[in-house]
C-alpha cells in the first residue's frame, strides 16, 4: 500500500477510537526499517488496545499487512507495526516518561485530523518532501 494512503488510514483508524494528540514524523532519513512513525494517547488500558485493534483492522481492510502488535496484555503501551509505518499508542504517563518525539520528531509531518476537536476531518499530508 502507498506510504501516504497507509497513513490515511492509520490516522482515521485512530481517530475513530478518539486517540489524543496524534502525532506523524517522517523517519527515512533516521531508520532503513520504516518512513514514518506515529505517536497517539489513549486515556486507558483499554483505549490503548482498542486504539491498537481499530489500526489493525482498518490496514487489514484496506489489504495493507500488519506485522505485529506488541503490548497488548498491558495496554499501557502498544506498538503497531506496519511496515512503513510504526504506531506508538501510549498513555499520558508514559508518553510523558519517554519522549518518543524527541528521539524521532525530528521531522514532522503535517496532517489534518478529525473535526471533533475543531479541525478539519483526514485529508492527505500538506507537504512532503
Amino acid at each position: 500500500m502507498e506510504l501516504t494512503k497507509l497513513q490515511r488510514v492509520v490516522i482515521d483508524a485512530l481517530e475513530d477510537v478518539k486517540a489524543q494528540d496524534i502525532r506523524v514524523y517522517d523517519t527515512t532519513k533516521l531508520s532503513e526499517l520504516f518512513d514514518r512513525v506515529i505517536i497517539a494517547t489513549g486515556t486507558s488500558n483499554r483505549q490503548t488496545r482498542s486504539l491498537a485493534m481499530s489500526v489493525k483492522e482498518a490496514v487489514n481492510a484496506k489489504g495493507g499487512e500488519v506485522i505485529s502488535v506488541e503490548g497488548l496484555e498491558t495496554g499501557e503501551w502498544v506498538l503497531v507495526d506496519c511496515g512503513d509505518i510504526v504506531v506508538h499508542i501510549l498513555q499520558p504517563a508514559l508518553r510523558a516518561y519517554y519522549q518518543l518525539e524527541g528521539m524521532w520528531g525530528a521531522k514532522p509531518v503535517r496532517v489534518k485530523l478529525a473535526a471533533d476537536k475543531g479541525l478539519v476531518k483526514a485529508s492527505e499530508p500538506d507537504d512532503e518532501e
